[in-house]
């Protein structure tokens, strides 16, 4: 399964090239052009029938993680967040560190050695390491390196009813959705922007807006769900099983409405179920892609994903189904009215 394989895959913020291999490879047949700017965003080009109007998918590839700073004498790893990691979620969790993808595990002082006031508080990123079973700082030193990326072990797999479980949904769903995109041909040229860097400020996607100079832009993304214990009824901003949800606005960018507007359209005629996310909370490639030269029309669909940036996050696949159906519906929408930006 594409998604799984693009979950496992490794890419810490600036260290995606595990991902963009294995999206290149994927997308290799279906596209007309593929290219790698010096900052690491692959951008792919399916010329159009027609080819007068320019359409831009983003998604990006990093996900969250941490990286080596460090080394005890004991061997064991200093690290620090790549992207925002809540550090409380992290004790015990297995992980692969290095480019050879060397096992470990973080830890942290066990509750038998800690004091009493210490245990009313939240661990921190700096009370963390990671075993990787070296002896000594010079053994630990010979097996891996400072700047080394440390990824979550975790498997992409079926749980439940209808549910996957996997790391990296944040952004691999909207890969995968381009994906699916760029294997069919329509009247404008449709490209496809994998982006680097977004966890760390979204830094790749102006820089591939600004090479496409696209007419509109459409961010493929992965959202919070909120459906969890304790969550006041006015905050939760998507439910898994209701569908995809489009963006209104965020931290970053306000949506184009004339888009967001085909986006309800297409949905509705489809029998397609959507959500509007609920909540302001989060920031998206939108915000740089929207700035980019003299403005570009902009706006967001998102994939539910419960416990997002941790080591495992669950979606549901109906979600993603028409996740990946309503973005296709959504461009050939275009093809048959023409861009909705007038």
């Amino acid at each position: 399964m594409l998604l799984a394989k693009l979950s496992e895959a490794s890419g810490i913020p600036g260290q995606e090239g595990e991902v963009r291999a294995a999206i290149r490879n994927e997308i290799a047949p279906y596209v007309d052009e593929i290219s790698v700017d010096p900052i690491g965003n692959l951008i792919a080009l399916k010329r159009g029938r027609v080819g007068k109007a320019r359409v831009m998918l983003a998604a990006h590839m990093d996900e969250v993680g941490l990286m080596v700073v460090g080394f005890e004498s004991n061997g064991l790893l200093h690290v620090s967040a790549a992207g925002g990691v809540d550090p409380r979620v992290l004790v015990s969790k297995t992980v692969y560190v290095g480019r050879d993808k060397r096992p470990g595990v973080i830890g942290s002082k066990p509750i038998h050695l800690l004091k009493r006031e210490d245990m009313d508080r939240a661990t921190e990123m700096d009370a963390l390491r990671v075993d990787i079973g070296a002896k000594s700082k010079e053994d630990a030193e010979k097996l891996v390196n400072l700047g080394d990326p440390v990824v979550f072990a975790t498997r992409c797999e079926p749980l439940g009813d209808g549910f996957m479980k996997g790391k990296a949904f944040d952004d691999r769903v909207g890969c995968c959705a381009i994906i699916e995109a760029l294997k069919v041909q329509h009247d404008f040229d449709l490209y496809g922007a994998f982006t680097v860097q977004e966890e760390v400020g979204l830094r790749g996607a102006g820089v591939a807006a600004y090479q496409i100079q696209p007419d509109l832009a459409l961010v493929l993304e992965g959202t919070t769900a909120h459906d969890v214990p304790e969550t006041p009824a006015h905050k939760v901003s998507t439910v898994p099983g209701k569908g995809p949800a489009i963006v209104h606005m965020d931290r970053s960018w306000m949506g184009d409405k004339r888009i967001i507007d085909r986006l309800v359209e297409v949905a509705k005629k489809a029998g397609i179920p959507y959500q509007l996310k609920r909540t302001v909370t989060g920031g998206t490639d939108a915000g740089r892609i929207g700035l980019t030269r003299e403005g570009i029309p902009t706006a967001v669909v998102s994939m539910p994903c419960r416990f997002i940036h941790s080591p495992v996050s669950v979606i549901n696949l109906s979600d993603f189904e028409n996740y990946v159906k309503l973005a296709g519906l959504f461009l050939d929408s275009l093809d048959e009215r023409g861009l909705p930006i007038g």
